[in-house]
C-alpha cells in the first residue's frame, strides 16, 4: 500500500468520525430516547388515579417531559387493561388505541370496550415527538369506575334512625325563620359488623350520607375529608363518595361505622341563627362495600335493616347555628368489632334522593392551623382569642375539667367596642357547646359545620396559667382549623409593591374561605352558591387553583337548578326561592352560559359544552322572553357600587344597561358554542339575535357626539367595551372616556361587583395598566388599601370595609386576575 493510499484511508476515517460526531450532536435521541422524552402526571377526569369515575368515556391526559427545546408531541398511544399484569406486558386488552397522530395531550376520550361499574382499570401512554423520538411507556396509572346506574348499588337501601313525615318537609326552604315551631333531630351513629373470610384483594366503599357523614373502619376515620358529601338539591340528586378500604380491613371480624350530620339537608329550628328554614328529611345514608378476594370471588356489604343505630354524642348541629357535643354520651369502641350493640336498634328503611352521582370535585379538607396571637379578658368570665386571620374554619380545643362542665365557644369576624365578639353581620348566634366527661385532657372539634371568623370567645373555662378561683375547666389549647375545597394550588404571586402583595393575600383568603363544594358568597351568614362570582371571580381563581372539577360540579348544580321556564336562579343549589332580582338577575344567571364557556377556554373541555348546551339555549330563550325591544330591565345591576347611598343595588349604572350587556354577551358566547358543536343553523339564528340586541343597546345608551354610554359610569363604559358592543370606530374614544372618568375621580374606583372585573380587563386590553396601578395603589379611598388599613385580613363585602357587612366575602377580588394576566404576563 502506498503512502498516498494510507493518507487517503486515514483522512476518510477521520471524516467518517467527524460526520458521526455531527450526526450524534444533531440526532442524539436515536440512542438515548428513553432518557430524553418521557411522560408523566397521568390524569383521568382531571385527577390522579381517581376513584368513583362517573363518565362512561373518561377523559385522559398527561404531561410531556423533554430535554430538547421546541419539542412537540406528534402522536400518542394508550393501553388500557383490566389488570396490572396484562398492562405490564404492554397489552391493552380493554383498549389499545394504536398510534394516533395528534398533538393533543388532554381531554383524550376513552374509546375502548364498555367499562364495568366499580371495576379498576390500569393504563399507560407513550408518545412520539417532532424530532423523531419515541418515549418509553409511562409509569402505569389507574382509575376505578363508580356506580353508573341504580342497579349497581346491588340492593343497598337508604337507612335512617327515624324518618321525617312527608307533611313536615320544607322544600324549598323558607327564607329566614318563618312561622314554624321549634324542631331538632337525632344525629345518629350506624354500625355494621362483617367478616373477611379469605385473602382480600381489594375493598371499596361507595357511600352517601345526608346531609354530611364521617366514615370509619375498625375505629379509625377512613380519610381526611370533611363535610362529605358535597351540597346538591337533594330532592333531585345527591353525591356519593368512593373510598379504598383495602388497607384498613383485616381477616376476621371488621366494623364499619358512620356518623351523620345535618348540613343543608335538615336545618334545626330553634333560637340559633339560620338563614333558611328547610327540611328535606332527617339524616340518612346509603352504602355499598365491595369486597374482592384473591380467588376471584366477590362479596357485597350493603346498607339495610341489619345495620344498627343509636344517637351520637352530637346533640345539635346546624350548617348555620353551630354544633354541640356531650362527651358523656360517647360509647367507647362503638365502631369496633368488640362493641356490644345489643341495646342499639335496627335501622329503618327511608326515602332518599332519587339519583346518586359520584362526587368528582375535590373534597373539603383542613389546611392551615392558626394559634392565638393575643388572648384578652374584656369582661369577667369571658376570654377572647385573636387567631390573627379571618378564615373559613372550625375551632379545635383541648381542655381539662370536671365532668358535666360546659364550655361555650363563640366565633366571630369582628369585635365590639368593649372587646367581646360581634356576630351582627355574620349570623347571630352561632356557637359551640362542649360538655366535658371529666377524664384527663379532652380533645374536640366540630364535624358538620363551620364559620368564618378571626376571633374566638370562650366562656365556662379559663386559659392555661390564668387565675382560676372558681375551679373552671382549663383550656390548654385552642386552634382555628381552616377548611376549604382541596383544589390544587397552582399559582403564586410576588412583586416589589408590598401593597399589591398584601392585596393578593387579602383576595386569596376570600377565595380559600369561600371555596367548598360550591363558591359561596361568605363562609358564615349565607353559605350559598351565588352564581355571579363563578364567572366574575373564576378568571382570578383559575390562575391560582386547579378548579376544573369544581367548575364541572357548579355547571351540574346550575343544570339541576334551572326551572322549566329556563330561568337559572341567582343561587345553585337553589335551596330557597328568593324574590325579585335576588332570584332572577341576568348578571347572576348568565353563569349558566359563561361558566361552561370559560371552562372550555381554561381546560379545553369540550364535553362541558355538549352537556350544557341545552341549558344555555333554554336560558337565552328565557332572557329573550323577558326582553322588550331586545332590552332587559330587571335584576340587581352593579351590586355594591360606590354611590351616594349605602351599598346594595346599583346606584351609578342603570340595571337595563348591565342586564342587556350580559344578555348580549350570552348570545355572543352561545353563537360561538353552536359553531364549535357544528350547529350551523343555531349559530345563524343567534348571530342575528346578537346584532338586534347590539343595535338596540347602542340606540338606547350611546351618544355618538360625546362617545358617552348612559350615565358615563365606569361600569357603563367597561361593559360596553368588554362585551364588544362598541363599534370599532368608537373604541378609542370610549376607552378615553373611561380613563378620563377614573382620572376625574382622582383614580378612585366606583364600579361594583359586576362592573369592576370589566374595568380591569378593558384597561389592560387597552394598554392602560398604569391606570389600574394608580387605582389600586391607594389606601385613602375605598378599595383594597382602605380595607387593609382598616384591619381586614380577607376581602370585605363592601369596598368601604363596613362593620355591618361581611368581612370575608367572595367578590370584588378581580385584581388577582390582572396580577397574573396583566402585571405578570
Amino acid at each position: 500500500m502506498s503512502k498516498r493510499t494510507c493518507i487517503f484511508i486515514y483522512m476518510k476515517q477521520k471524516l467518517l468520525t467527524l460526520i458521526s460526531l455531527v450526526l450524534l450532536c444533531y440526532f442524539p435521541f436515536t440512542t438515548y430516547a428513553n432518557e430524553i422524552l418521557t411522560t408523566g402526571t397521568l390524569t383521568c377526569e382531571y385527577a390522579n388515579n381517581p376513584l368513583g369515575v362517573q363518565s362512561k368515556a373518561p377523559r385522559l391526559g398527561w404531561i410531556i417531559n423533554a430535554e430538547q427545546r421546541n419539542t412537540q408531541q406528534i402522536a400518542w398511544q394508550i393501553l388500557v387493561a383490566d389488570n396490572q399484569a396484562t398492562l405490564d406486558k404492554n397489552i391493552g386488552n380493554i383498549w389499545d388505541s394504536k398510534k394516533v397522530t395528534s398533538n393533543q395531550s388532554i381531554q383524550i376520550a376513552y374509546k375502548g370496550k364498555v367499562l364495568e361499574p366499580a371495576k379498576v382499570y390500569y393504563w399507560k401512554v407513550k408518545v412520539w415527538d417532532n424530532h423523531g423520538n419515541v418515549s418509553v411507556w409511562s409509569k402505569p396509572a389507574m382509575w376505578q369506575m363508580g356506580l353508573l346506574n341504580s342497579s349497581d348499588w346491588i340492593g343497598a337501601k337508604w337507612i335512617g334512625y327515624e324518618e321525617l313525615p312527608a307533611a313536615e318537609r320544607i322544600v324549598p326552604a323558607i327564607h329566614l325563620r318563618g312561622n314554624f315551631t321549634p324542631k331538632n333531630d337525632i344525629l345518629p351513629l350506624f354500625r355494621r359488623n362483617f367478616s373477611i373470610k379469605g385473602k382480600l384483594k381489594s375493598a371499596t366503599a361507595f357511600i352517601s350520607g345526608l346531609g354530611h357523614f364521617d366514615l370509619s373502619v375498625n375505629g379509625s376515620k377512613v380519610s381526611d375529608h370533611i363535610l362529605d358529601a358535597g351540597w346538591t338539591e337533594y330532592d333531585k340528586h345527591a353525591l356519593y363518595v368512593t373510598f379504598d378500604l383495602t388497607d384498613q380491613l383485616k381477616k376476621g371480624e371488621n366494623t364499619i361505622g358512620v356518623m351523620l350530620g345535618n348540613g343543608f339537608y335538615f336545618i334545626p329550628r330553634d333560637d340559633r341563627y339560620r338563614k333558611l328554614t328547610g327540611a328535606y328529611g332527617f339524616p340518612k345514608l346509603i352504602c355499598r362495600i365491595l369486597l374482592e378476594y384473591s380467588d376471584g370471588s366477590k362479596e357485597n356489604i350493603v346498607s339495610d335493616e341489619r345495620w344498627k343505630t343509636s344517637p351520637s354524642p352530637i346533640t345539635y348541629t346546624s350548617i348555620y347555628g353551630g354544633e354541640d357535643y356531650n362527651a358523656n354520651l360517647e360509647q367507647k369502641d362503638w365502631d369496633k368489632p368488640v362493641f356490644d350493640d345489643a341495646k342499639w336498634k335496627n335501622a329503618i328503611i327511608v326515602q332518599g334522593s332519587p339519583v346518586l352521582n359520584s362526587q368528582t370535585a375535590e373534597p373539603v379538607r383542613i389546611f392551615e392551623n392558626f394559634t392565638p396571637i393575643k388572648i384578652s379578658s374584656p369582661k369577667p368570665g369571658i376570654w377572647v382569642y385573636d387567631m390573627g386571620q379571618n378564615a373559613s374554619a372550625i375551632p379545635a380545643i383541648e381542655v381539662n375539667g370536671k365532668k358535666g362542665a360546659v364550655l361555650r365557644i363563640t366565633p366571630a369576624e369582628l369585635l365590639n367596642p368593649d372587646g367581646t365578639v360581634n356576630q351582627s353581620a355574620s349570623g347571630v348566634p352561632h356557637y359551640y357547646d362542649y360538655t366535658l366527661k371529666g377524664v384527663g385532657n379532652e380533645k374536640w372539634q366540630p364535624r358538620f359545620t363551620y364559620y368564618g371568623f378571626r376571633y374566638v370567645q370562650v366562656e365556662g373555662a379559663v386559659p392555661e396559667k390564668e387565675e382560676n378561683p372558681n375551679n373552671l375547666p382549663v383550656l390548654t389549647s385552642l386552634k382555628s382549623l381552616h377548611l376549604r375545597n382541596s383544589a390544587e394550588n397552582i399559582g403564586s404571586f410576588n412583586c416589589s409593591n408590598e401593597l399589591f402583595n398584601k392585596t393578593f393575600k387579602l383576595i386569596d383568603w376570600a377565595i380559600k374561605s369561600n371555596m367548598v363544594s360550591v363558591f359561596t358568597d361568605c363562609p358564615h351568614r349565607e353559605k350559598l352558591g351565588w352564581l355571579e362570582e363563578a364567572h366574575l371571580m373564576g378568571g382570578s381563581v383559575q390562575y391560582n387553583y386547579n378548579i376544573a372539577s369544581l367548575c364541572r360540579k357548579i355547571v351540574k348544580d346550575m343544570m339541576a337548578a334551572q326551572t322549566k321556564e329556563g330561568l337559572i336562579p341567582d343561587i345553585a343549589p337553589e335551596y330557597t326561592h328568593f324574590d325579585g332580582g335576588f332570584r332572577d338577575s341576568p348578571e347572576w344567571g348568565s353563569s349558566g352560559v359563561i361558566v361552561p364557556w370559560y371552562t372550555y377556554k381554561w381546560y379545553g373541555d369540550k364535553d362541558v359544552l355538549e352537556e350544557s348546551y341545552p341549558m344555555m339555549q333554554k336560558y337565552v330563550a328565557y332572557l329573550s322572553s323577558k326582553a322588550t325591544n331586545h332590552m332587559l330591565d330587571h335584576g340587581l345591576g352593579d351590586w355594591y357600587d360606590i354611590g351616594p347611598n349605602s351599598p346594595g343595588e346599583a346606584q351609578l349604572t342603570p340595571k337595563k344597561l348591565t342586564a342587556t350587556a350580559i344578555y348580549y354577551y350570552d348570545i355572543d358566547i352561545i353563537t360561538k358554542v353552536a359553531r364549535l358543536l357544528g350547529k350551523t343553523e343555531d349559530a345563524k339564528k343567534y348571530e342575528k339575535l346578537a346584532l338586534q340586541v347590539k343595535n338596540a343597546f347602542n340606540a338606547t345608551f350611546f351618544d355618538k357626539e360625546t362617545k358617552r354610554y348612559s350615565t358615563g359610569s365606569q361600569t357603563a363604559y367597561a361593559m360596553a367595551l368588554y362585551m364588544n358592543l362598541v363599534e370599532p370606530e368608537y373604541i378609542e374614544a370610549v376607552v378615553a372616556n373611561l380613563v378620563n372618568e377614573i382620572k376625574g375621580r382622582n383614580n378612585s374606583l366606583t364600579a361594583g361587583d359586576i362592573g369592576y372585573r370589566y374595568v380591569l380587563k378593558v384597561l389592560d386590553d387597552a394598554g392602560r395598566s398604569d391606570i389600574i396601578y394608580d387605582m389600586n395603589s391607594k389606601s385613602d379611598v375605598p378599595g383594597y388599601g382602605w380595607q387593609l388599613e382598616h384591619g381586614a385580613t380577607a376581602l370585605t363585602e363592601s369596598w368601604q370595609a363596613y362593620g355591618f357587612v361581611s368581612n370575608n366575602h367572595f367578590m370584588l377580588g378581580h385584581l388577582m386576575e390582572w396580577q397574573y394576566s396583566g402585571l405578570g404576563a
